[in-house]
């Protein structure tokens, strides 16, 4: 199973990139950094083609597992990693780019975790699952690393 882990966070050597590098060196997966791109925020009239996100999405279509990893910030991923998401709707509203949205059914895809605390926040898991799985993937495993206070 070809897999990538996709990951955001504002400390490029921080604990999410850790957790990560643990995770491609046992499994041999490939990663893509989310904060080396520009992707900006979804807009109605998808204002924002001229960005990465169509480009890295594409990319990342070509994997049959995708591990999503982000830490927590305030409850929920990364506002990049939210961004990201968020831009899978422009492959809704148009109906043309609908064949290329339907290549996510049956990928397999996978939450990674981490902060301060011993689980994710319920709303953070809930998000990334119900919307993965709205899109046709199916949920392999939800991991959460838990690192002490730093303060």
């Amino acid at each position: 199973m070809k897999t990538i882990v996709v990951y955001s966070s504002s400390n490029k050597q921080g604990n999410t990139a850790d957790a990560c590098k643990k995770y491609i060196a046992q499994s041999g997966a490939d990663s893509l950094y989310l904060d080396d791109f520009i992707i900006h925020d979804y807009t109605y009239e998808h204002r924002h083609t001229d960005d990465d996100f169509r480009g890295l999405f594409l990319e990342i279509l070509e994997y049959d597992h995708i591990v999503f990893a982000s830490p927590v910030y305030w409850y929920a991923v990364t506002p990049r990693m939210k961004a990201f998401f968020d831009r899978i709707s422009e492959y809704m509203d148009d109906k043309s780019l609908h064949p290329v949205l339907r290549r996510l059914r049956g990928k397999a895809f996978s939450i990674h975790t981490n902060s301060i605390s011993d689980t994710a926040p319920e709303p953070m898991v809930a998000m990334l699952i119900k919307t993965c799985e709205y899109l046709g993937m199916q949920v392999k495993e939800q991991k959460h690393f838990h690192y002490p206070q730093a303060y």
